[in-house]
């Protein structure tokens, strides 16, 4: 393998492409995409996602890119310029059978020319991408049981083989290798969704969630990872992922199946619902004319994606009782903020000049440049994404500039509940004892 081109320069082909390039430097790397601002980009010293480690990872084929349609357009695109045998590998997360979707069309168009299509779906996480390009769980390919799928799956494992050990690189048929990624993605997100749903018990009961999870994922069989409690999960990948299992199971005639996996999902919004009635209930009722201070909008940490983030559906709850939002984020940008406040849901799912226009801004809504300025004169402080830099706030500064009485929501639960309190704040931690102010206002959801 002497050359790969890569379609789609965003959150798994900028990364991944990188890292093969800085690996395999006789291999030749390009990347293309629809989006020419994301090219301009990618070719620029601003990187257009944020991602820690990746700035300082360059390869032979870093800056070059081109444009390109939609995954269909894009085989179409395959079979039109291919002038010799091809291995095509999907790569991001796709429905079941999409290659057999791809190898269809390609087939049909091919000229002669045989292809050979792969599944190599990606296991990364956002924030730690580089490092888990870098030491991969594992890397799992899959093809046709067939010699000419075998050699194909043999080709792109060499390119892996570079940094990757042997026993990490799994082989599978295409059909397994879809559905383990949907699989995967639906394991973490059941984690978090279970761990969500005893976080509403610890409330009821006055346990506490965090000592709940660090004794339940002392058990070997079960771990640790994926148990913190929070406001709920985002990502592009988890609901879109889960959705995508419910389909598929009920298209094969499993109901069953599909609603098992659906109720992951009315968890994960019954989590960020509890929370908007939380904030609503606490302060009298009403949040109406009252300013909230949001610190983070992103997913998670150490990331600038705000695809499906919980804060989303947090802020146009509050908006929706009227409250003015105030909202820092270290890593998006006001006009990031702004489009998805209005997006329709998977809007974001679109290339950037094929989302709808971005509509005016929503009045009720600012962004500060920094937490301080977000919570000048607010009633609350309502902390949606669990960045270090909220851990070390001076929050007595804070509360000095709040209006009173004072409450911090912590859906991450990232800060001290009983530091907190000595300081004077009203505080509420997702899946810790209320206080008696929240006991005697309950929320409703």
């Amino acid at each position: 393998m002497v050359k790969i081109c890569c379609i789609g320069a965003g959150y798994v082909g900028g990364p991944t492409m990188a890292v093969i390039a800085l690996k395999c430097p006789s291999i030749k790397v390009v990347v293309v995409d629809i989006s020419v601002s994301r090219i301009a980009a990618w070719n620029s010293d601003h990187l257009p996602i944020y991602e820690p480690g990746l700035d300082e990872t360059r390869g032979l084929g870093a800056g070059k890119a081109a444009d390109l349609t939609y995954w269909e357009s894009a085989a179409r695109m395959i079979a039109d310029v291919s002038k010799t045998d091809k291995i095509v590998v999907e790569k991001s997360t796709v429905p079941v059978k999409t290659a057999e979707a791809i190898e269809k069309i390609l087939t049909h168009n091919s000229n002669g020319i045989n292809y050979q299509i792969l599944s190599n779906p990606e296991f990364l996480a956002e924030g730690t991408a580089i490092q888990d390009l870098f030491m991969p769980d594992r890397v799992l390919i899959g093809g046709r049981e067939t010699p000419e799928g075998r050699k194909a799956v043999q080709a792109l494992k060499e390119v892996y083989a570079h940094w990757v050990p042997d026993d990490r690189i799994i082989t599978t048929n295409l059909w397994s290798a879809e559905l383990s990624k949907l699989a995967a993605n639906a394991f973490l997100a059941q984690r978090i969704s279970s761990i969500n749903a005893i976080s509403a018990l610890c409330e009821a009961t006055g346990a506490h969630v965090s000592e709940v999870a660090y004794a339940v994922g002392k058990d070997a069989r079960i771990g640790p990872k994926f148990l913190n409690a929070s406001v709920g999960f985002g990502g592009s990948c988890f609901q879109k992922d889960i959705l995508n299992l419910v389909y598929v199971c009920e298209c094969n005639g499993l109901p069953e199946v599909a609603n098992y996996w659906r109720q992951v999902i009315k968890i994960n919004d019954y989590q960020k619902s509890r929370l908007v009635n939380r904030i609503v209930s606490s302060m009298f009722n009403t949040v109406a004319g009252k300013k909230i201070a949001v610190l983070g909008f992103a997913f998670k940490k150490d990331t600038g994606d705000t695809r499906e983030t919980p804060a989303i559906d947090v802020c146009k709850g509050l908006l929706g009782d009227k409250a003015e939002i105030s909202i820092y984020d270290p890593q998006v940008t006001e006009d990031q903020i702004q489009r998805d406040i209005v997006m329709s849901k998977f809007d974001w799912d679109h290339p950037v000049h094929l989302q709808p226009m971005s509509p005016t801004a929503v009045k009720q809504v600012s962004v500060a440049w920094d937490a301080y300025a977000a919570a000048k004169g607010a009633h609350g402080v309502c902390i949606l994404t669990e960045w270090d830099e909220f851990k070390e706030l001076d929050y007595k500064k804070i509360y000095d500039s709040m209006q009173k009485p004072a409450f911090i929501f912590d859906g991450r639960n990232v800060v001290d509940p009983q530091m907190l309190r000595e300081i004077g704040f009203i505080v509420y931690s997702i899946g810790k004892p209320l206080d008696q102010w929240l006991k005697d206002m309950p929320a409703v959801v």
